[in-house]
């Protein structure tokens, strides 16, 4: 069986480097090209060596030279632009990974799936996604309580997290707005704000250590609450739902595609 051929852009980074590792040990992949700014200090330099495996004759480069079949985006906003371009100029299937994308950067990223495959999720967690689809069950079932249900979403990650809240808050947010109605999104409170609003939904979001990643879904009712919480207890779990959705997305034809779909959910 031929493997799968992809190219990691943040390679050099905390998640590209448990990629590489990940991706170098998985049979029904090749770690084909692993990119990263021109500018970057390990240009150069083995992809593998950056990881902590030893040398898999890949070097970092600013450039995507090599024939790939799928290419994983786990970088900067300025970064997922710059491979969503060369995945559009060479036709090559991406994963899309990065949060904090400006509303250009996700018009373009949509414009890519009308001639790539294009998986873009805001989380490659598998433990993530399923809570996904329990929070939106809970949803479509308290959208027509009597007393109402008031919904928070606190997040954890670590200090070095440039975005805040979460993509993956923020689409948590958005999956169960769309099927309960909540129209304002509140960042945190501070201050006399009054009384909370029914349509509201409240997002918080810590900072401490190197927490990889953690989300609970609040539905408050009167007297009762629910709470969905998922946790990451290392980076792998991302790693390897991104190399999944690489193997996914290189099968694909043109379009856009989710976790849903990589994982069957």
């Amino acid at each position: 069986m031929s493997k799968t051929r992809i190219a990691i852009n943040g390679a050099a980074g905390r998640m590209g480097k448990r990629l590489v590792a990940l991706g170098a040990a998985d049979a029904e992949l090749e770690i084909a090209a692993a990119l990263e700014f021109a500018q970057h200090p390990e240009i150069g330099t083995d992809a593998g060596l950056v990881a902590g495996i030893g040398e898999i004759g890949v070097p970092i480069s600013a450039a995507l030279d090599a024939n790939v079949d799928a290419a994983i985006d786990f970088s900067l906003p300025a970064g997922a632009e710059a491979i969503t371009r060369m995945c559009i100029d060479g036709a090559i299937p991406l994963v899309m990974a990065t949060t904090g994308l400006t509303d250009e950067q996700k018009k373009l990223i949509t414009a890519a799936a009308e001639k790539v495959a294009v998986v873009w999720a805001p989380n490659m967690s598998m433990a993530v996604n399923l809570t996904m689809k329990l929070a939106a069950t809970a949803a479509e079932i308290l959208k027509d309580n009597p007393n109402g249900a008031d919904v928070e979403i606190i997040e954890r990650h670590h200090r070095f997290k440039k975005d805040a809240p979460s993509g993956t808050a923020l689409h948590f947010g958005k999956i169960i707005a769309d099927i309960m109605g909540q129209g304002k999104h509140t960042h945190g409170r501070e201050g006399l704000v009054g009384e909370r609003p029914r349509d509201e939904i409240g997002y918080h979001a810590l900072r401490v250590g190197d927490n990889p990643g953690e989300h609970t879904i609040v539905f408050g009712m009167l007297g009762e609450t629910i709470e969905l919480t998922v946790r990451a207890t290392n980076r792998d779990c991302y790693a390897l739902g991104a190399l999944a959705a690489a193997k996914f997305a290189a099968k694909q034809t043109s379009g856009l595609y989710g976790m849903d779909d990589v994982l069957g959910l």
